[in-house]
């Protein structure tokens, strides 16, 4: 039996670890995990449901460095793992620093983000370099990401392992109407068409702030459409605001968190993600969550999109920061439903060849072991 230990910073609820929980071979690893939250959170609450040892340190900046460092010293010498997994900044500078300090020898670390630090906070390149040289091992959740570490960074290639989030797709299909419709009353969707769905931090490498205009032209033809956007706070959300000021009261809706996410894309007729550019999205599992769901969707190339969405095929690809494409594509998507009908089918082929829950668990567990 390997003991392993998950260092997490800043989640309030992830179906990743969720499913990673119930899902990894028990009879193999005992799983336990330490939480840097300055509160209780979602994924709290499952684990001590589930059982799973679990610590949290209140970690609210740099001022309760040390203190998380010795309180991760403490935990780990009482949880014992053979092998510790760092997910997110803070989690894995303390947790890796501290398990090298330990000497425990399996010390991995998924990195979550690719060119973001270089384009927006060049100082943090250096720290990022410190993490993946204390971890023994360094998981790449894409082929972008994995490209970002070899290449600019210069991890070497035999530390650097492609693993690509896995999901629980059976999660987002046939899913009871009733449900549907506790979220539709929630955010009180009636009435409308079509729905623009959009699931996305509010920050400019998203590119909201094209979707908007977009839809904003969309409403000339269908006056009774109505916009969506999800997961509705970041650092862009006040220039957010001033586009939405353009569009008429009543035609769209924020939300900040929906628990049900599953729930929520069944409301869309048609999904936009548009990142700014081919790198600054590392993964991005909404590509992968829409076409699970059965919805058409606007995308731009960028993360993991790059290794499997294909124009025409299982989506519709538009060109970076083009609002006039992004109308183009939904109105093309709504207009021709048999075309429509196609991309769905492709799209749900597409997910299970490459992100099934059962090979992202396999490919920990040999890590792991």
């Amino acid at each position: 039996m390997r003991n392993v230990t998950y260092i997490v910073s800043n989640i309030n609820k992830a179906l990743a670890f969720e499913w990673i929980v119930d899902n990894v071979d028990t009879s193999r690893f005992r799983l336990s995990f330490i939480l840097f939250n300055t509160a209780d959170s979602s994924l709290e609450h499952f684990l001590k449901e589930r059982k799973i040892p679990t610590k949290r340190i209140a970690y609210r900046g740099k001022k309760d460095l040390l203190k998380a460092v010795w309180r991760t010293l403490t935990f780990l010498r009482a949880f014992k793992p053979d092998v510790i997994h760092t997910h997110l900044f803070e989690a894995s500078l303390v947790g890796l620093f501290v398990g090298k300090l330990l000497g425990i020898k399996k010390r991995l670390y998924t990195r979550h983000h690719a060119t973001f630090h270089q384009v927006y906070f060049p100082r943090a390149v250096y720290y990022d370099k410190m993490i993946s040289r204390l971890a023994t091992d360094v998981v790449a959740i894409s082929q972008n990401v994995q490209k970002v570490l070899t290449q600019q960074e210069k991890v070497p290639n035999k530390k650097v392992h492609l693993v690509h989030h896995g999901f629980d797709l059976a999660a987002f299909e046939n899913i009871p109407e009733a449900r549907i419709d506790l979220v539709r009353k929630h955010h009180q969707l009636y009435d409308a068409f079509p729905v623009i769905g959009v699931i996305a931090r509010q920050t400019q490498l998203k590119g909201i702030q094209y979707i908007i205009p977009a839809f904003k032209r969309l409403l000339e033809d269908y006056p009774k459409a109505h916009l969506v956007l999800a997961n509705a706070q970041g650092t862009y959300k006040a220039t957010i605001d001033q586009h939405l000021a353009t569009l008429p009261e009543g035609h769209f809706t924020e939300i900040i968190f929906e628990n049900d996410l599953a729930s929520l894309y069944q409301l869309f007729d048609v999904y936009v993600h548009v990142p700014i550019d081919p790198q600054l999205e590392a993964f991005g599992q909404t590509y992968v969550e829409a076409l699970a769901a059965g919805i058409p969707s606007v995308f731009t190339l960028s993360g993991v999109a790059t290794e499997f969405i294909q124009h025409e095929y299982n989506a519709l690809v538009v060109d970076y920061k083009n609002e006039a494409q992004i109308y183009e594509a939904i109105q093309r998507l709504l207009s021709d439903k048999v075309f429509a009908q196609q991309l769905i089918k492709n799209g749900k082929e597409s997910v299970k060849a490459l992100f099934s829950l059962k090979m992202m668990i396999q490919k920990l567990e040999n890590l792991y072991a």
